[in-house]
């Protein structure tokens, strides 16, 4: 038994919004066309969130209409009104709809994304309910919350008194820091959060500009119908008992005098490590180097392929192709990024504290030759522009040296069509993927050391303006849908 069901100011709470909600489903002929494009929006803005095909679970689901529109392989709905509950039954009958109080309820199974949309407004205890939560999630388990913003408290009381909305009793207007600090106490890490909904009813033309690209900007942001937050249960900050095997890709063009120096100074991590080392069409030796260095180390696990396509992204890709680790690592041939630094990106995604490891250069002093003044420039401006379109931050996009799970770039790989396929270099590709799959991204500060041996095949004028177009393309996938 929960303290609501000992509490009589509580239950007294819970039962004038039942009987609220019943009406509501009652009259839902009536009020269903009320705040239509609103909710159309939040589906919008969930699709995003959320691919197809996952288990998914609602609390406080309504009529199940945000619920179905995400397509699960598996869907269940929570709602405390019976009537809303057989509204839902009605209309999406695929899917399994659960007359139930969020505060206590049982349910004996786990899920890839739980929603609360506009539910923690109306919760006598919000923390209660988030560490309920808690109970149906697994490690890589996605919560995705949205609120009310206060801003808008009498707009939208305005907006019910003249029956342009549903009817609503008093609520909970929560900040997004209350809604952190709540996450937090009970049990769940906040990845990101942000705004949405400007305009919350159609109006040809502008309700488009407003709510796909005014919001996202400065002032503008502020004044936003609803405030998004995404977050995962917190990481319990242990080794794993059975510890991964890691694949450490490396491409490599024109890096023959680097070859020896990789199998001396990488380490052994985890339960192993592989090295898969990927030639692109050297002009050197650096294919027969790899070759001979292979069978004079026949104690390190390795495997040796010559690249078919061109640029470091394909390369890479091949790479995790034929991985059989089940932790992917990045290590440029050009060691400028030492191999010694690479048990730090392995030790933060084994005990959880990441899910995508980030290199980052930009921290500690480089070595005098080891970046040209344009080209480190050009890194802070884009690390500025990845912090803003994917919501977390991003201090060096273009750190070679990237670690993930192997499970995890395999739902990268699947969703690749969603930017397309036209990075050269392959960071975007996977920092893009990462932000949309909403993984933790952690950066991770590394020396960033001078060549020892050859010379950058970066055209960074060239390179700069693609990578321009690439940020430009996905500003329209990620942030302003």
């Amino acid at each position: 038994m929960t303290h609501i069901q000992e509490d009589p100011s509580a239950l007294n709470y819970q039962q004038t919004r039942i009987h609220h909600w019943d009406t509501v489903a009652q009259n839902f002929k009536h009020w269903g066309q009320r705040g239509g494009y609103y909710r159309q929006r939040l589906q919008e803005v969930f699709a995003t969130l959320i691919p197809s095909g996952q288990r998914v679970l609602e609390i406080g689901c309504s009529r199940g209409d945000l619920l179905a529109a995400m397509r699960p392989a598996y869907g269940v709905g929570i709602d405390f009104s019976a009537g809303m509950v057989k509204l839902a039954r009605e209309a999406h009958p695929e899917l399994t709809f659960i007359e139930a109080d969020a505060h206590s309820f049982e349910l004996n199974e786990t899920f890839d994304y739980i929603i609360l949309s506009d539910l923690l407004n109306d919760l006598w205890d919000v923390q209660l309910v988030l560490e309920q939560v808690k109970r149906w999630c697994t490690p890589h388990t996605r919560i995705i919350l949205n609120a009310y913003s206060r801003l808008w408290e009498m707009p939208l009381l305005l907006a019910s008194n003249l029956g342009l909305a549903k009817p609503r009793l008093y609520q909970n207007w929560l900040t997004v820091e209350d809604m952190t600090h709540l996450l937090n106490l009970s049990g769940f890490d906040v990845i990101r959060s942000w705004s949405e909904v400007l305009m919350p009813v159609r109006f040809p033309l502008i309700d488009s500009l407003c709510n796909r690209y005014l919001v996202k900007l400065g002032l503008f942001r502020w004044m936003a119908v609803t405030n998004f937050v995404v977050a995962r249960p917190q990481p319990v900050l242990l080794e794993p008992k059975n510890p991964p095997v890691v694949t450490v890709v490396v491409p490599a063009r024109n890096e023959a005098g680097n070859v020896e120096a990789i199998f001396a100074r990488t380490p052994e991590m985890g339960a192993g490590t592989e090295l898969v080392f990927v030639e692109g069409n050297s002009s050197d030796n650096t294919y027969e180097t790899i070759q001979a260095a292979i069978q004079a180390h026949p104690e390190r696990r390795c495997q040796l392929f010559k690249q078919t396509g061109k640029g470091k992204g394909d390369a890479v890709r091949l790479g995790y192709q034929h991985a059989e680790g089940d932790v992917l690592m990045i290590l440029d041939a050009d060691l400028t990024v030492p191999p010694e630094d690479l048990p730090r990106f392995y030790h933060a995604l084994a005990n959880g504290q990441a899910e995508f490891v980030n290199g980052v250069r930009l921290v500690y002093p480089m070595e005098k030759e080891a970046m040209r003044f344009a080209n480190l420039l050009g890194n802070k401006f884009f690390s500025l522009a990845f912090s803003w379109l994917l919501g977390q931050p991003v201090k060096d996009s273009l750190c070679g040296t990237k670690v993930l799970w192997k499970q995890d770039y395999l739902r990268v790989a699947a969703n690749r069509h969603v930017f397309g396929d036209f990075d050269p270099f392959g960071d975007f590709d996977l920092l893009f993927g990462a932000a949309r799959l909403n993984l933790k991204i952690v950066d991770l500060p590394i020396r960033y050391r001078e060549r020892t041996y050859g010379s950058t095949n970066i055209q960074r004028w060239k390179h700069g303006v693609l990578l321009l177009r690439m940020v430009l393309f996905a500003a329209n996938k990620i942030k302003f849908i």
